[in-house]
C-alpha cells in the first residue's frame, strides 16, 4: 500500500501539479481567418519534396523514377555521414536536402543542409542545446521531419518542457523560435509540422495538456490554438482536399477529427480505431483512412462528409507506418513486416505478403513502384496491383527508420548513420 501510494504521488508530481504542461491550454481563436483563407498556397516545384509525405501530402509522386536496384558501386550518387541520430526523413527544396538530427551526449538538436547534387554539407544550425526530456528508448530526439516553404525551414522539437517551433532561412540563420505550448513527454515526440498557406501547424498531444496550434510562418505568432484530450499520441496531421473542402485530419484518442486548417474550428469528429496512433491518415475521393495502434487494433475507412459513417473496418494492427493509397487500393505495411492490400472502397483484402523484418518507415509510391525499407536496412521495391509483385531488394548497409523521399528521379534515404542519394 505504501509503495502504491508513493508511486501514485510520484506520477502526479511528474505529470500533474508540478508541470507547466498540466495547466489548461489557453485556446486562441483565429482573429484574421479571412486573410489566412485567402492567402496563396505554397508553390512547390515539381522536382521537390518539401515536407513529410511530399508535395501532394500522400507519399506519392509520378515524376521520373529512381533506379529500382542499386549496390555500393552502382546507382549511388552520393552518401554522407550525418552526426547524431533521428527518425526524421529529409526535406528537399531547390539545391537543399534538409534533415534534423540530435546528439544525446551534448543534448543538441541540429538542422543540416546538404547540397542536392554533391552531398556536400552547406551549413548546419544548432536549434537547441540542453533541455532534453524523457523519451522511449526506440524514439529519438529528432523524429519530426522538417518542412520548407521555399523561404524558411520549420523544425519542431521538445525542449525545456515545451514544444518549440523554429524557423530557419535557407542560409542557415534562425529567423524565429516560439514555444507552441508547454508539453509533458511520455515517450518523446514524433509529429511533423504541417504547412498550410501562411501557417505552420503542430500537434501537441500529451498527457499533460494537449493542443493543436497554428503559427504564422513569417513571425511565429500563434494564430490559433485548440484543446485536445489530455492523452499522449504521436500521429502527424495532414491537410487533404476531401469531400469538397480543405480538411486538417488528425487521428488519435479513439477518434478521427477534422478541423478547418485556417481557423482550427471543428468540422466533424467520428469514431477512430485506437487510443494511440503513430502515423498519418490517407484519403481517396470522399473517404479517409486511419490505422492503429495501441492498445486497440484496427484499420478504418470513414466518410469525410461529416456524417461520421464508418464505411468499413477490421481488427488488423498497423501502428507506425502510414497507410498508402495506390490507385483504388489501400496498402498497409504492418510493423511486423506483413504488407496487405485492400480494396479502398469495400475493405476486402486483395492480397497479403510477408516482406520480412520489422518496420517504422512508411511506404512511398513512385509511378507503379512502392519503396519501403525495414528497420534492418533492406529496401523492398514491389508493385501493388491485383497481386503482389516483387521487383527488388536492396541492402542499405545500415538500419532504416526514416521514410524514403523520391523526387527529381532520385531517392533520398536517411539511414542510422548516413544520408544516401540513389539515382542514375
Amino acid at each position: 500500500m505504501k509503495y502504491a501510494a508513493l508511486l501514485a504521488i510520484t506520477s502526479w508530481m511528474l505529470i500533474g501539479c508540478g508541470s507547466r504542461a498540466s495547466e489548461s491550454v489557453e485556446e486562441i481563436s483565429a482573429s484574421d481567418a479571412e486573410a489566412i483563407t485567402s492567402a496563396a498556397a505554397i508553390e512547390v516545384t515539381p522536382s521537390d519534396w518539401p515536407w513529410w509525405r511530399g508535395p501532394s501530402r500522400d507519399n506519392s509522386t509520378d515524376l521520373p523514377m529512381p533506379p529500382v536496384e542499386w549496390s555500393e558501386t552502382e546507382n549511388v550518387v552520393w552518401k554522407v555521414a550525418v552526426p547524431g541520430e533521428g527518425h526524421a526523413s529529409p526535406a528537399v527544396w531547390g539545391s537543399c536536402v534538409l534533415v534534423t538530427s540530435a546528439e544525446e551526449a551534448d543534448q543538441t538538436q541540429t538542422l543540416f543542409c546538404y547540397d542536392r547534387s554533391s552531398g556536400d554539407l552547406q551549413w548546419q544550425r544548432e536549434i537547441h542545446r540542453g533541455g532534453f526530456m524523457k523519451k522511449k528508448p526506440e524514439n529519438t530526439y529528432a523524429s519530426a521531419t522538417p518542412a520548407c516553404d521555399g523561404k524558411r525551414v520549420f523544425c519542431a522539437f521538445l525542449h525545456e518542457n515545451g514544444l518549440w517551433v523554429s524557423a530557419v532561412d535557407l542560409d542557415g540563420n534562425i529567423v524565429w523560435q516560439r514555444e507552441a505550448s508547454p508539453f509533458t513527454s511520455q515517450h518523446g515526440y514524433g509529429s511533423s509540422p504541417v504547412l498550410y498557406k501562411s501557417l505552420v501547424i503542430v500537434s501537441g498531444d500529451n498527457p499533460g495538456s494537449s493542443f493543436l496550434a497554428a503559427l504564422d510562418s513569417a513571425s511565429g505568432e500563434v494564430k490559433w490554438r485548440v484543446r485536445r484530450p489530455n492523452k499522449p499520441c504521436y500521429s502527424t496531421p495532414v491537410v487533404a482536399h476531401v469531400a469538397g473542402r480543405d480538411q486538417l485530419l488528425l487521428a488519435g484518442h479513439r477518434a478521427v477529427t477534422s478541423y478547418d486548417p485556417a481557423t482550427g474550428e471543428l468540422v466533424w469528429k467520428s469514431e477512430g480505431p485506437a487510443d494511440v496512433i503513430a502515423n498519418t491518415m490517407a484519403w481517396l475521393d470522399d473517404l479517409v483512412f486511419t490505422s492503429g495502434g495501441y492498445p486497440q487494433n484496427g484499420i478504418m475507412a470513414i466518410r469525410a462528409d461529416g456524417s461520421g459513417e464508418v464505411v468499413w473496418s477490421n481488427q488488423i494492427k498497423a501502428y507506425v507506418p502510414s497507410p498508402l493509397v495506390v490507385g483504388k487500393r489501400l496498402l498497409i505495411v504492418q510493423d511486423d513486416g506483413i504488407a496487405r492490400c485492400f480494396d479502398a472502397r469495400t475493405g476486402n483484402e486483395t492480397w497479403k505478403q510477408r516482406l520480412g523484418g520489422s518496420f517504422y518507415a512508411s511506404p512511398t509510391l513512385s509511378g507503379q513502384y512502392v519503396f519501403v525499407p525495414n528497420k534492418e536496412g533492406t529496401m523492398f521495391v514491389f508493385r501493388c496491383g491485383e497481386r503482389f509483385e516483387a521487383v527488388a531488394e536492396n541492402d542499405m548497409q545500415e538500419g532504416c527508420t526514416a521514410s524514403p523521399v523520391i523526387c527529381g528521379g532520385r531517392l533520398y534515404q536517411r539511414t542510422s548513420g548516413h544520408l544516401v542519394c540513389i539515382g542514375k
